[in-house]
């Protein structure tokens, strides 16, 4: 496996939070516990000046164990370098919720939770973002049925609801 600089600066404090690592055409990714992605995401900003959380989303492995993947895309601003941090999610278990580093987490974990059901532990209002709150089900997950009837729900414009 190739081995960036960065990515050995950051496997020499925090090797036992890091379950994989790779760095392919100057794009590193390293996959970390799903217990520690708080403290190591905590860590990337203030130590590594990682100071801007451009992206988060999560993949579905369905069929595979850990179903799932939440997916953290961070850039330095300053250093002019980006990062990509994974974490490994079975059904049913939370991520710690990081709205307390990057705001902006609040938007992006809401989405998480509306389409895929994953949960972020202690987060401020995880509700519905681009669903109704009628919705049944999370349509980013791949064994979510294509042709599934969703309960009718009234028009807001027309004041009814």
């Amino acid at each position: 496996m190739e081995e960036s600089a960065l990515i050995q600066s950051i496997r020499a404090k925090i090797a036992n939070d890091i379950l994989g690592f790779h760095s392919f055409r100057g794009d590193d990714t390293i996959l970390v516990r799903r217990e520690s992605v708080f403290a190591v995401l905590k860590m990337l900003k203030e130590e590594f000046d990682f100071n801007m959380l451009a992206d988060l989303t999560a993949v579905d492995y369905l069929g595979q164990e850990p179903r799932f993947e939440v997916v953290y895309h961070l850039n330095s601003l300053e250093k002019n370098i980006r990062i990509r941090i994974k974490t490994p999610v079975n059904e049913g278990e939370e991520v710690d919720s990081i709205v307390s580093l990057w705001a902006i987490a609040n938007w992006l974990e809401r989405e998480v939770w509306d389409m895929f059901g994953i949960k972020f532990k202690d987060h401020p209002d995880l509700r519905r973002l681009l669903m109704y709150d009628e919705f049944e089900g999370h349509p980013l997950r791949k064994d979510y049925p294509i042709n599934k009837r969703q309960p009718r729900v009234a028009p807001i414009w027309k004041g009814i609801r």
